[in-house]
């Protein structure tokens, strides 16, 4: 019986598995040598400590293997854990947070400050070198005030509601990224902007990292939710889709609720000139290293067939 160091000797001939998967990821470290990649990092998948290091050590990974990952991070239930602490009431509207000057103080504090600084620690922690910063630093997202039509719940009419600091980006200037990727650092980005009147503005973190994405012309923009991706009629994950054929299913039902607005957001992307998007589970562990270099992914990608026009 070998002792607990002790090596088990492959058999005469065989290859190591080890050896075979880093042989068969060759090809995609490859592909995606010198390529910018955004990551959206959802704020419940930082929730897990394990998983926080799994995913910091797959960016610096990727760093190494010649990528140029940009992380894009959200925090809405650490911004609503915060606000619940300090006794500061949340109002929604239409499934909406309204963003006071109270409430934008405490999501600039989380997402520029506590969050932002956690995954550069944990990025730096695992031998990269990340630096934080935030849509506002060197006019990275000029955004404008979002607005929003919701259902009026006494007619069958749409009515304007007022959201407050809620932005939507207007024109992206990615130098200070560019920037930071020549230095051979990691942007670590929170998703605010400012307004041409110089107001703060708290911005969707699928929406700022799409158009980051789309401004930077990404070969690929990952999107780490909750979910593993989008699921066929029969509750089947769809391994991949163009434009029309995600397009047919919203038409069809198959695509509803909440991933409606993922996905018309994911299309749009592409269409502006990001060779593909994908919806990934972002607690599966490795799932960016398993997404980008591996043959079968990890998630749903969307992409642009040929034949597929600006219009569809």
């Amino acid at each position: 019986m070998p002792k607990d160091n002790a090596k088990t000797p492959e058999p005469a001939g065989a290859t190591p598995p080890e050896a075979a998967i880093l042989s068969k990821a060759l090809p995609f470290m490859q592909r995606y040598d010198g390529a910018t990649v955004v990551v959206k990092y959802g704020g419940n998948a930082m929730g897990d400590a394990d998983l926080a290091t799994s995913f910091a050590r797959d960016i610096v990974l990727l760093k190494q293997s010649g990528v140029n990952p940009v992380v894009v991070h959200g925090g809405g239930p650490q911004i609503g854990a915060l606000l619940d602490k300090l006794g500061i009431k949340s109002e929604f509207k239409g499934g909406l947070r309204v963003t006071d000057q109270d409430t934008m103080d405490v999501v600039e504090m989380v997402l520029a400050g506590s969050i932002n600084k956690r995954i550069v620690a944990a990025i730096n922690a695992q031998g990269g070198k990340a630096v934080g910063i935030s849509g506002k630093d060197a006019g990275l997202m000029t955004v404008r005030k979002l607005e929003k039509q919701i259902p009026d719940p006494d007619s069958d009419l749409m009515k304007m509601v007022d959201l407050g600091f809620v932005g939507e980006p207007a024109e992206v200037d990615p130098h200070i990224i560019d920037v930071i990727i020549a230095s051979d650092l990691i942007p670590v980005v929170a998703p605010l902007g400012v307004s041409r009147e110089g107001n703060t503005y708290n911005v969707n973190a699928d929406t700022f990292a799409g158009a980051l994405a789309a401004r930077m012309q990404a070969k690929r923009l990952l999107l780490l939710t909750d979910v593993e991706g989008v699921l066929d009629a029969n509750g089947k994950l769809v391994p991949a889709l163009t434009v029309k054929d995600a397009a047919a299913l919203i038409e069809d039902g198959t695509i509803d609720g909440g991933m409606i607005p993922k996905i018309e957001s994911c299309m749009s992307v592409v269409r502006n000139g990001v060779e593909a998007v994908v919806i990934i589970n972002g607690k599966t562990p490795h799932a960016v290293l398993l997404e980008l270099f591996t043959e079968h992914g990890a998630g749903t990608l969307l992409h642009r067939a040929d034949d597929d026009s600006a219009g569809v």
